[in-house]
């Protein structure tokens, strides 16, 4: 029984170490091109998708009055943050894409900003200046994702994902943004997309 334990500990050792020596393989899951876009950020600034072209964005939708999963959302996303900080991932962008367009004005997309523990602002650009229909279209042509507009409430109905979108501007993958959120792949995913 002894010898059993000692070589499953030699083997969890062993697979630990290959594994922070950079075996890791990036497995992409999805091949969807975001289509073009110009919209203005939290800055008041016209972004393009060619803005992001050459480092990989993790990206998501959200919107400032939502009052379920956009603020452990957007918590989960700063504390992401902070881990790609930690591996000294440098190259790399965070884009919200607000699905309240009407509300959400660059004004109050720095305020949203400014309520969460956010390691580097820089690398953030949450965006707006569009109409309602066009980010509902948009969200289901590039990401494959659903935003729909709830006219008896004030609130705008969306998935939780997060988006890995590489170099070129192709989502690759997603993951759960709300809850056992998988920080470590997203870390070992961006090392590898920015290598």
């Amino acid at each position: 029984m002894k010898k059993k334990n000692l070589l499953l500990i030699m083997l969890i050792t062993v697979g630990s170490l290959l594994a922070s020596c950079g075996t890791y393989k990036f497995q992409a899951e999805h091949d969807i091109q975001v289509e073009d876009f110009t919209q203005t950020n939290q800055n008041n600034e016209e972004v393009t998708l060619n803005t992001f072209k050459g480092k990989p964005w993790l990206a998501m939708f959200i919107f400032t009055n939502c009052n379920s999963i956009c603020p452990p959302m957007t918590y989960n996303m700063a504390e992401v943050q902070k881990a790609l900080i930690d591996e000294k991932i440098e190259d790399y962008n965070i884009v919200a894409f607000s699905i309240d367009p009407e509300v959400d004005t660059p004004e109050v997309l720095t305020e949203y900003l400014h309520t969460y523990s956010v390691a580097d602002a820089s690398k953030w650009q949450l965006l707006t200046g569009y109409k309602q229909q066009y980010i509902e279209q948009f969200a289901r042509r590039s990401f494959n994702s659903h935003v729909r507009n709830d006219p008896k409430t004030d609130q705008v109905m969306h998935m939780s994902s997060y988006y890995l979108v590489d170099a070129d501007g192709v989502v690759v993958k997603d993951y759960n943004g709300t809850t056992d959120v998988p920080v470590d792949t997203i870390v070992a995913d961006m090392k590898a997309l920015t290598k």
